[in-house]
């Protein structure tokens, strides 16, 4: 996809493992664990993802250092609870419970290329949705519509990005 888009999206059930705190200086070894550890024990009970996996960010602070409160998982058809009656699944000190991705009006775009230049692409985005007329709002998310590999090219890596708006006189 090119440019920005806003559109009005229905909630979409979701198995996250929720974090607190994580320093974005080492959140790739975060979703390493989660991804590498945890979610193929979820796949082991029978529960298929919908989706490419996300990251949905819920808080971020800058102070003392740069940190996020975040979910990351994989969108599901139905709530987990439909799928998975079972024990919870945990793995590697995680716990993976069900939650959603939020409904309403939301910006997507898409960036081509590494990881690391994510940061940039998110401010662009940001700008864009004001230059709107838009405000961002919160949650925003991530979605990894290419999923890495050791001998992938990160120029050819997909990520959506996603960011709840509104119109700037709706602050609340």
């Amino acid at each position: 996809m090119t440019g920005v888009r806003v559109l009005a999206v229905p909630a979409v059930p979701t198995a996250v493992i929720r974090a607190v705190g994580v320093p974005m200086a080492t959140i790739g070894r975060f979703f390493d664990s989660a991804f590498g550890t945890a979610f193929p024990a979820l796949f082991a009970a029978g529960v298929i993802p919908a989706g490419p996996a996300f990251a949905l960010y819920t808080r971020t602070s800058e102070e003392p250092e740069f940190t996020a409160d975040l979910e990351v998982g994989f969108p599901l058809a139905r709530p987990l609870a439909e799928l998975h009656t079972g024990e919870p699944i945990e793995s590697g000190g995680m716990r993976i419970v069900g939650s959603e991705l939020p409904g309403g009006e939301v910006a997507v775009t898409s960036h081509l290329g590494a990881y690391d230049e994510l940061g940039q692409a998110w401010g662009g985005f940001m700008g864009e949705i004001g230059a709107m007329g838009r405000a961002p709002g919160s949650p925003f998310w991530e979605s990894y519509v290419t999923e890495p590999s050791p001998d992938l090219d990160p120029a050819t890596l997909r990520t959506d990005l996603f960011c709840m708006v509104r119109t700037p006189d709706d602050a609340a």
